[in-house]
């Protein structure tokens, strides 16, 4: 299944809900949301500094992902970037095929 990393911002609304609910309330949250588009949630960390919150999932597809980052970015208590992550074995295997492209200038 395709990994997603979500990196969320919290606005002030969007902190003072994670301050009055908790942490684990958030990641609950957040499992459940990964689920409800057929996913799971890998990893949920918070963090110091821009980025408030970096979550990892298993999703079925890129449709998926937009859904949790529209939901997500919609309920404007936080703005959302999402990221598609690869495998090594995805990078291996991209490497090794034929792309016909010419340069710049050729």
């Amino acid at each position: 299944m395709p990994k997603f990393l979500f990196q969320a911002s919290y606005t002030l609304e969007g902190a003072k809900g994670v301050q009055s609910a908790g942490g684990t309330s958030r990641r609950d949250a957040l499992t459940r949301a990964a689920e409800s588009v057929g996913g799971n949630l890998e990893s949920f960390y918070f963090a110091l500094g821009e980025t408030d919150s970096y979550l990892v999932c298993d999703l079925p597809d890129n449709e998926s992902a937009t859904a949790l980052g529209l939901t997500f970015n919609a309920d404007g208590k936080a703005t959302v970037n999402t990221v598609v992550l690869l495998s090594p074995e995805e990078v291996d295997a991209a490497s090794e095929r034929e792309v016909d492209y010419p340069p710049p200038g050729n």
